[in-house]
Formats: C-alpha cells, structure tokens, sequence
C-alpha cells in the first residue's frame, strides 16, 4: 500500500522530482505511527544507487526479513563483544587498591561482616558490591585503608569484574537507545563506537566503585522508557506492560544508588508528562481510558519503584545489624538496636535527674559528643582555659555530672528530676571543672563564644550556668533519654551551646570546635539529646521499648544522608573540579600511581571522542535550528528531511534533554565536585553525536550528486571510525595501565600526547 502511494506521488510529481523522491523512499523513516516503509533496497524496485545510506534504515516492524534480523543481530553480537572485552581486559590490574576502591571495597566488606556504616548514597550499589564480592569468595577481610595498598592473596577480582560487567553493558544499552530513536544502524554504530573506545568509559567500569552501577539503572532506565514509547499504540498489552514495570524498576535502581539518580526519574517524568498530555488530547479515547492510561504510569513508575526503593532500605538495615563507625552520625536510639552497641539491649533511668552521670550527644551530623579533657587552650586563643570539644567517639572523657545551679542535690531519697527551663551546671567528670561560656571569641567560629571548662570541685562563677530547653516542651516538661531534643541556653550571654562541625588544630586534638552561638534559631547544631544516663537512685527501664520504627529509621537515614551530602565541602589543598571543565575534559583524575616506578591509571576520556562530542552539540543545535526555520517559513521539504527533522527533534530532542538534566543541576551545587560526575551526561552527549553524525552523513546528497554523495557518506563513515579507533590507540594506555617515564619524559607511552597542560599523566 505505501508503495503504490509512493509510485502515485511520483507520476504526480513528473520526472524532475524522480531521483528525489527514489531516495525518499529507499531511505525513509517513520514520520507519524502509520507510516509504513518498503524494505529497502534492489527489492524496492528500484535504482540500487539511489539509496545513500540505505543499508543502514530500518525496515517496518512488521515487514523485516530473514537478513535484516540476521543483520541486525550480528551487528548486536559485535557490539557486545568489543564491550565486554574493553572493559574486562586486565581487569585485575593493578593488584592494588585504586582511588574510591578505599570506601566501596570497604563498603562491601562493612556488608559481609553485616557491620554498621554511614555514607551519603543510598545502599543499593555497596550492597550489590557486597553480593557480588561474597558470590565470587572474597571473605571481607581486606582493610581498604588507602590506595596503593596490595590486596595480595585477597579475592578482589569478582568485585571488579561485577562492576566492568555492568559498565559493559552501557555501549550495547545506548547501542539499542539510539536504535529506536532514529531506526538507523549507522547511528547506533557510530554511539556504540564512541562510548566503547572511550577511554574514560573503560577506566570508570573497572574498578569497584558507584559510578557503573549507577549508569547501567539510568542507561536501563531510559531504554525501558524508549521500548514503551514504542508500545503506544499497543497499550495494556504484555509487552506494554513489561517496560513500563522495567522503567519503574530501574528507576528505583538508579535512585538506591546515588541521588542524581532523581535526574534520570525527571527525565522519565516529563516523558510520562507529555505521554499523558498527547492521550487527553486523543479524541478517539474515553475519560476511563485515560483514567487506565494515569493510573497504570502512577503504579508502575511512582509506587513500584517507591516500594522496591524502601525494600532496599530495608534490606540495607537488616544485614547492617551490627555496631560499626557509622554509629556516631545516626541518634541514640537508631545506635540501641544496633547489635554491639553500649545502647543495645542496654537499660537506664528514663528520665534526666540532678545528680545523674550523663553523654550528651549533639544532633548534627558528625556533631560528636559533648567532651573535655586537661588540655588548655593555647596562648592567644580565647580564655587559656581547659578545652571544651565535641568527640566522635565513645570516650570516658565525654561523661558529665547534673548539678543544681547552687549544687544542692537531695542526697538521700529519689533525685529530683530536670524539667524544661531548669538551670543547671554540667561538671566534666574526670576534671571537674564546669561547662562555662564567655564573651571571649570561638577559636574558629569568630562571631561566637568561647566555651571552656572552668572552675575546679563545685566552684565556679555565674558563667557555669546553662537553663535547659526541651525543644518543642513547655514549663515544667521533663527531659526524655535518647528521645528529647535539648538546648543549654547561657544564662549570662544568652546564646546557645553550639556544634560547629569544624576540626580544631593539632592543639585541640583535632576534634570538634563547641561554641556558644548568639543566633538562637533551632539548628541541629545547637541541639542535643541525653544518651548515657547513670543514677543508681533511679529505676531503669529497657531501652528495647525506646527502639524507633523503620519508619523512623527511614526518614532519620535519609536526613544524615542529605545533611552529609550538603556538608562535602573541598578541604584546603583539595583540587575541586569545575563543571565547565568537564564537556572540555580540562581534567582528569589520577586513579593509579604518581612517579615512574609506578603503576599508572589515569581517568580521562578519549580527547578526540570528547571534543568530538562537544562539536556534534554546536551542529545538532544549528541543524535543528535550520529545520525549524524551514518548517516555519513552509518550505517543502522531501520525505527524507521531514524524517530527519523527526529524529533530530524527537529523538534528538530528548537524548539532548537527559544531557541537560544530567548535567546542569551540577552549577547549582555548594559542595565537592569530581570529574566523574559527568560521566552520566556523556553517555546522553555520545548518544546524541551519533544521531547528529548519522543526519549530517546521510545529508550529502544536498552537495553531490549520486552515486558521489554515496562515496562522500562512505568516506565520512570510514574517516570517522579511523580517528576513533586511532585515538584509542594512542590513548589507552591511561586506561589500561602505564609503567615507565611520564608523559613529558622521552620513551613514554604517552610522548606528545599531553595536548593539555592541565592533564596529569
């Protein structure tokens, strides 16, 4: 039927339009869901020079021979046989601990051992490194405690080969994305090519670290997506519904990873957004369809991946049972059901009472335990007085007495109890001597006071005062253990006792700076609860009943998480890589080595492919601006422009928009940022230069003549696949390992290859 109408338009359009139209028809694209092409090729009946670049469009779904499915698999075989053989080979190289490989080689071990951790990610990627390092006989016990160090008779290997497995997946992943945007192999070859001899892309997957994992759920995702957009006109059906379940699945995959996994959930978003919007606007379909339509998207990509995302954190909380180095960052009662810690199972007096020995623990992440010791502060630091800190550890120097404000504790009978709005003094245990605060500045914190340990065996001065404040209570209210949010307000100066979160010099030991704050507002940092209590005069109850719900463990995990992830801030001397230098690959990382003797790994992506990348951006944005021009003004256009109108702008449009997405919200960020954060967006960069190339190849007959715009586009292929293959040449050695003379050096792998000074190999 296409072909008689095809044949049709042609004997309407007469003989000077004959080559053209030829061409349309060898090589067109699906326009709208009804078009329906004829197999190209001598088959179509016509001239076999008037196909340029016929070889590489699809046929119709429904009409594809025994050779295009041969074909088709094949070129599929090829492409997942050179990804997987770029990313495992030498994948146990080098037998030594890598960059990142120090906190999730760690990570993996904490979750064998079932051992307590905190990180700012979500579980999902440390829990399957976990998995896989247990499948493939590592028993946890390597220390991970900095690169360099040798992982010797240690079974390090699954966990690599776990993590090259996932990333070899993302060459054939947008191998098939791209397949579907644009119906071209040629462009879908041309994506693969790009992410498999990438340097930086093979450099990333091999080693045990987030970033593959995270890349295989969003490259998962947005395939899932794209195979259900071409289901539309299918809907409810199996297939229908298994990539909506998918795309849901992966979702929640991406997010269990990393947070920028929300990226990839709003691109999906806005997809399903204009999903929605395009059937409400379908006249032929019912409210109640539409209805099914809403309700089938909010099940499968709202409440399914919510459901699988908190099953990870479910998971993630019943093999962590064990006391850990994470346990200081989580609240009292998170650390009591935590099998080995001073609060499991443990018992104590429910409520604070004068006369108690107490640890007061501040509420903001890493904020530590309230803490002395006999150390003054130095000369021209404040008061040289005995040093006030916040400790991240259980320490016998972190236990302080209760008083009254005039030390007249009952000392027979049941203790009096310490309400809201009481004042108190907290005498340090071990000293003696008083929490006091005075007009004197912090030592880091300038526009706050000091806070110091004065006095000595009950005498002090009216600076020693401090009234409690239950933080939400009233008059009278009494202080919970674990459970109630407390202020110290002092009485002279009116501020706040205050965990700044900043390390102290090597005088203050390197702890935590405390201060008193003059800004009053209700932070984290300012409020603390009560976690040991001992008073003999006292009942104690179990701490068992104080246990807090998973959902409270949720939220409470999800709060450190944002808070730790706010707090990464670069540290003095730290490199802190830029956004703009990324798309530039101004900079690189050092996974591996730093002088001749040693084994040298450094993460950069392929320059040419990278460049070439940034190039394609600046012709995609001209080539669909001119399209869009020409639309508007109305000019006609052959059926090949209007195709590659619609790929440029559909299919273009939204790998150009997950580039955006994955990109762009890193400008926004206060804290620390690494060059492989933009790992993500270049898979969307790589994918939207294959379309890009592919549109402009096919586009040489607008300058030759066939059968030579056939050779120009042949050549344009070869020239291309030549500098890939050859810039991978010249620059794998970064990936694959370097011994020997650095870059500038003579006899180096790498001689003359160092086009960047800001490059560091």
């Amino acid at each position: 039927m296409a072909t008689e109408e095809c044949i049709s338009q042609r004997k309407q359009t007469g003989d000077t339009s004959t080559l053209r139209n030829r061409r349309s028809v060898a090589s067109s694209g699906s326009v709208t869901e009804d078009s329906h092409r004829p197999p190209a090729g001598p088959s179509s009946g016509h001239d076999t020079h008037s196909s340029n670049g016929t070889s590489a469009r699809l046929s119709p779904r429904g009409g594809s021979s025994d050779g295009d499915a041969g074909r088709e698999l094949l070129l599929l075989l090829v492409v997942v046989g050179l990804s997987f053989s770029t990313r495992l080979h030498k994948i146990t190289e080098p037998p030594h601990v890598c960059w990142d490989e120090t906190h999730f080689g760690k990570m993996g071990s904490y979750y064998i051992n079932r051992t307590f951790f905190f990180d700012v990610h979500p579980p999902l990627g440390k829990m399957l490194i976990g998995l896989a390092g247990y499948m493939s006989g590592y028993d946890g016990t390597f220390p991970f405690i900095k690169p360099g160090d040798k992982y010797e008779h240690h079974n390090y290997a699954g966990m690599r080969a776990f993590c090259a497995v996932l990333g070899s997946f993302l060459p054939i992943f947008a191998y098939l994305i791209v397949l579907e945007l644009s119906q071209s192999y040629t462009a879908a070859l041309i994506t693969a090519a790009l992410l498999i001899f990438d340097t930086g892309s093979i450099t990333i997957s091999q080693y045990i670290l987030l970033d593959p994992i995270l890349m295989f759920f969003i490259m998962a995702a947005v395939l899932s997506m794209v195979k259900f957009n071409k289901q539309s006109h299918r809907p409810f059906t199996a297939p229908w519904s298994l990539w909506l379940v998918l795309t849901g699945v992966n979702l929640a995959g991406a997010l269990g990873v990393k947070f920028v996994g929300l990226f990839v959930i709003l691109l999906v978003g806005l997809n399903t957004v204009s999903d929605l919007w395009r059937l409400l606007g379908d006249l032929s379909l019912s409210l109640v369809n539409i209805a099914k339509h809403f309700l089938a998207r909010v099940f499968g990509l709202i409440l399914l991946p919510l459901l699988l995302y908190v099953t990870i954190f479910a998971v993630h909380f019943v093999v962590l049972n064990k006391s850990g180095p994470g346990d200081g960052f989580f609240s009292s009662a998170f650390q009591s059901r935590l099998i080995g810690n001073n609060l499991h199972n443990a018992s104590m007096p429910e409520y604070l009472a004068y006369g108690s020995t107490i640890t007061v623990k501040n509420l903001r992440i890493a904020g530590g335990y309230l803490h002395s010791h006999w150390h003054l502060y130095p000369e021209g630091v404040g008061a040289k007085q005995q040093q006030v800190t916040a400790y991240l550890h259980k320490d016998y120097n972190n236990l302080w007495i209760v008083h009254r404000q005039d030390h007249n504790e009952s000392q027979s009978g049941t203790p009096d109890l310490v309400r809201h709005g009481d004042i108190i003094r907290l005498e340090h245990k071990e000293t003696t001597r008083n929490l006091h605060s005075h007009l004197h500045e912090a030592p880091l914190t300038k526009k706050h006071f000091q806070v110091t340990g004065y006095g000595i065996n009950a005498t002090g001065d009216a600076n020693d005062l401090w009234q409690v404040e239950v933080c939400g209570g009233r008059k009278g209210d009494l202080v919970k253990v674990l459970r109630s949010k407390v202020r110290f307000l002092h009485r002279a100066t009116g501020c706040v006792l205050y965990s700044s979160g900043k390390t102290l010099p090597k005088w203050g030991w390197e702890q935590v700076e405390v201060t008193c704050s003059p800004y009053l507002k209700e932070t984290p940092s300012s409020q603390w609860n009560i976690e040991d209590h001992i008073n003999p005069k006292l009942p104690n109850i179990s701490l068992s009943v104080l246990k807090p719900h998973f959902l409270e463990i949720l939220l409470e995990s999800h709060i450190v998480m944002i808070r730790g992830n706010s707090g990464l801030k670069p540290k003095d001397n730290e490199m802190n890589s830029k956004p703009w230098h990324w798309p530039i690959n101004y900079q690189g990382l050092r996974f591996s080595g730093v002088n001749d003797t040693e084994y040298r790994v450094y993460l950069l992506g392929n320059p040419v492919i990278w460049w070439m990348n940034l190039a394609s951006l600046g012709m995609y944005l001209i080539m669909v601006a001119v399209a869009s021009v020409a639309l508007q003004r109305g000019f006609t256009l052959d059926q090949k422009r209007m195709e590659h109108s619609h790929v440029l702008m559909r299919g273009g449009g939204l790998l150009l928009l997950g580039w955006i997405l994955h990109y762009a919200p890193f400008y926004t960020m206060g804290r620390v940022l690494y060059y492989h954060h933009y790992f993500p967006a270049m898979l969307f960069s790589s994918m939207l230069t294959g379309v890009t190339l592919d549109v402009l190849l096919e586009s040489t007959d607008l300058l030759l003549r066939p059968p030579y715009s056939d050779w120009l586009q042949r050549a344009g292929q070869m020239v291309l696949l030549f500098t890939v293959l050859y810039s991978f040449y010249l620059f794998h050695p970064l990936s694959y390992g370097m011994t020997g003379p650095l870059a500038h050096e003579p006899g180096s792998a790498m001689a003359g290859l160092k086009w960047m000074d800001s490059w560091e190999f």
